[in-house]
């Protein structure tokens, strides 16, 4: 009965990642709704089911990095100075 069929809540553009940045920001873990009220401000028909999977894969994905999971990239910052 829940949204993931639905192909939306793993589509997400930069300007919606921006929005729900902004909204966590704004709504804190106090918040009473605040997953309904993240969604609405993300907007793009984004559930409050979808917006607080996005989170919490955020907060997983933020785990394996942290553990040393994930290898952060090697930039070459003089690649471009000779």
């Amino acid at each position: 009965m829940g949204s993931r069929g639905t192909g939306d809540s793993s589509t997400w553009t930069p300007k919606q990642n921006k929005l729900f940045e902004r909204a966590l920001a704004v709504y804190g873990e106090e918040t009473p709704e605040r997953w309904k009220k993240v969604a609405k401000a993300v907007g793009g028909g984004k559930s409050a089911e979808e917006v607080k999977l996005h989170y919490e894969n955020l907060v997983e994905d933020l785990r394996h990095i942290e553990s040393g999971n994930v290898p952060l990239p090697n930039y070459n910052r003089d690649s471009n100075h000779k």
